[in-house]
């Protein structure tokens, strides 16, 4: 649905974080006189009277009974459509979509490339941007990356190549796209989707209802080497022999030796998996990928993805805060094996099976392991029984200072503290972002140094 067609419908923006604010401006740009309405929380009445638009009603509360007085609901990304209200107004013909939908309608100049995949797409969606940019193509990041793509929709001039991340929440709004990527699937949100094979649908929504020329697929992903490719997508795989893959630290293209990944600012095998990710893409998208490799060199790593704030007294403190599956928090403790690691783990409880987790632990277990938040004393009891001995120490917390002081005290003067917490932050915390910026303040460190995401927009 283009935002042409809202033009003398009645409409609505639910929510009013960013999505929604880019929502609410990208129409007011297209659609100067339309009436709007705007479902927000409470404390967002007062930011939205500042704006004195006579044509925008603001409504602090919603149910179904108010969506149904509407044709369309923009809505935004974590607002599941799944469960009540969406779903009953759903029922009685009310148009929900996403600003990522808008988006993809409007069909903006450029070749898009969009990612998805449990773990690793902001890496591998910045990489793209970054390996292109530093080839001279001009090129958008943006997307659930931190950038929502109605902030760009009027780009002059249009980029060469758009690079976009995109949640399981946005996947099925995606078309006409040159290359969709998929890294992997994990059972994640199961909370918004409902189910995990409704989460896998969704997630592979961005190939089997997006149809993009070429599908990048992980082959070493069991779900992905089963999944039905429709007519007229190509595939490429990477982690494949005759693909971009990795050979110890040497990544490949086929027989060919490209580039020794051990110096490279991406630290552990996933990472540089995302790099093979990252040029199976590029060159999907008809640019030289060889070429581009080397410039992997000059990345700089996002914040809150294996994040090094720095080192105090003998203990390095790593901030993994966009951790949000038990997968992840293994992925991180696997880059540091062999070292001494005080892990932090727990949040939301999404009813996630930690028990692969424990296997971790019980096969090479840390110096440490702190629970905390909402699933944190049923990660405990989870792993009460493998902490035996003096095999590892094994302790709860109730907040985040407490989670802390318990992992140095038991490191001492050597080690990596690390905050890999395998679950969403809320609701003690707004983001994953809060959550890193809460985790470097309490180990010492300024949480506004390490914040910034580089390279988001256009360049």
């Amino acid at each position: 649905m283009r935002i042409s067609e809202l033009e003398g419908k009645s409409v609505a923006i639910w929510g009013y974080g960013r999505e929604g604010r880019a929502a609410l401006a990208a129409l007011r740009w297209r659609l100067p006189a339309q009436p709007l309405t705007v479902f927000c929380s409470p404390d967002e009445v007062e930011a939205l009277a500042e704006l004195q638009d006579p044509q925008l009603t603001v409504l602090p509360t919603v149910d179904a009974a108010a969506l149904r007085s509407f044709d369309v609901v923009i809505k935004s990304p974590g607002i599941s459509p799944y469960t009540s209200p969406a779903a009953d107004a759903a029922l009685d013909g009310v148009t929900f979509i996403g600003g990522s939908g808008l988006w993809f309608a409007e069909a903006p100049a450029g070749r898009r490339i969009a990612v998805t995949g449990s773990k690793g797409k902001s890496t591998t969606t910045a990489l793209i941007a970054h390996l292109l940019r530093a080839a001279g193509h001009r090129t958008a990041l943006a997307g659930n990356i931190g950038l929502p793509l109605l902030e760009l929709l009027d780009v002059q001039p249009p980029p060469d190549a758009w690079a976009i991340e995109l949640s399981s929440y946005q996947t099925g709004e995606a078309q006409d796209l040159d290359v969709a990527v998929v890294l992997n699937l994990f059972p994640e949100h199961l909370d918004w989707h409902g189910s995990e094979a409704r989460y896998f649908a969704d997630k592979l929504a961005l190939v089997t209802r997006g149809r993009p020329r070429v599908a990048v697929l992980n082959a070493a992903d069991a779900a992905l080497a089963e999944l039905d490719i429709p007519a007229g997508t190509a595939v490429a795989w990477f982690n494949h022999g005759d693909g971009w893959h990795l050979r110890d630290t040497v990544v490949h293209r086929g027989e060919l030796a490209v580039l020794d990944a051990r110096h490279l600012p991406l630290p552990g095998r996933h990472n540089r998996l995302n790099l093979c990710a990252a040029l199976a893409a590029i060159e999907a998208a008809g640019f030289d990928a060889v070429a581009a490799a080397p410039a992997a060199a000059g990345f700089r790593p996002l914040p809150h993805r294996l994040q090094t704030l720095g080192q105090r007294q003998g203990v390095e403190a790593v901030n993994d805060s966009i951790s949000t599956t038990p997968h992840a928090s293994i992925a991180a403790l696997d880059l540091f094996r062999g070292r001494r690691v005080a892990i932090l783990v727990g949040g939301y409880d999404r009813g996630l099976d930690w028990g692969v987790f424990a296997e971790r632990i019980a096969a090479d277990p840390p110096a440490a392991v702190i629970t905390m938040g909402q699933n944190g004393p049923r990660v405990f009891e989870k792993l009460k029984p493998l902490a035996t001995g003096d095999r590892f120490l094994l302790a709860e917390a109730t907040d985040m200072e407490a989670a802390v002081r318990l992992g140095l005290q038991a490191l001492g003067s050597t080690g990596v503290l690390l905050l890999s917490p395998g679950a969403p932050s809320f609701p003690r915390y707004r983001d994953y972002t809060e959550r890193g910026r809460h985790f470097a303040r309490c180990a010492g460190y300024d949480p506004d140094v390490i914040a910034s995401i580089p390279g988001l927009g256009v360049a």
